[in-house]
């Protein structure tokens, strides 16, 4: 089994600018999508919570280029776990271009994220939901 969560996608043309090289703030969407997909795939329950009042807060994101990526590339987006806290957690991503000479590593990302609930004027910090920490535990990274 592979340590990380895929999310396929392909380059549009409303992702490029006039050159053809990709905007930087889409390979942050495409950490959300990921991680929405991930939810979605590997936590449903989490999403049933999140229509109550779990909330999940990003407060850090970051993103490292190494290659341009062009309209029509195919990308894989890979979630991993680098850490799991008591309230928090955080994802690192890699973004690996897939074509017919084989991958290439363009960009490694992550995000950290604060589980909430309560009404928005008071929201207080919660557990990582057990849901949660069960879908995300085969996704740890290896430890150095």
């Amino acid at each position: 089994m592979n340590r990380y969560f895929e999310y396929r996608h392909v380059v549009g043309f409303e992702e490029t600018n006039l050159v053809g090289n990709v905007y930087y703030v889409n390979y942050l969407r495409w950490q959300g999508r990921c991680r929405e997909m991930f939810l979605r795939e590997r936590a449903p329950e989490v999403l049933a919570d999140l229509h109550d009042d779990l909330k999940l807060f990003t407060l850090k994101v970051d993103c490292e280029f190494y290659a341009e990526l062009a309209l029509f590339d195919e990308l894989a987006i890979r979630l991993r776990l680098i850490e799991l806290a008591q309230t928090q957690v955080e994802f690192g991503f890699d973004y690996v271009r897939v074509g017919p000479l084989g991958e290439t590593l363009v960009a490694r990302g992550m995000q950290r994220i604060a589980c909430m609930r309560g009404p928005n004027t008071r929201t207080v910090p919660v557990r990582v939901p057990d849901a949660l920490v069960r879908a995300l535990t085969p996704y740890a990274e290896a430890v150095r």
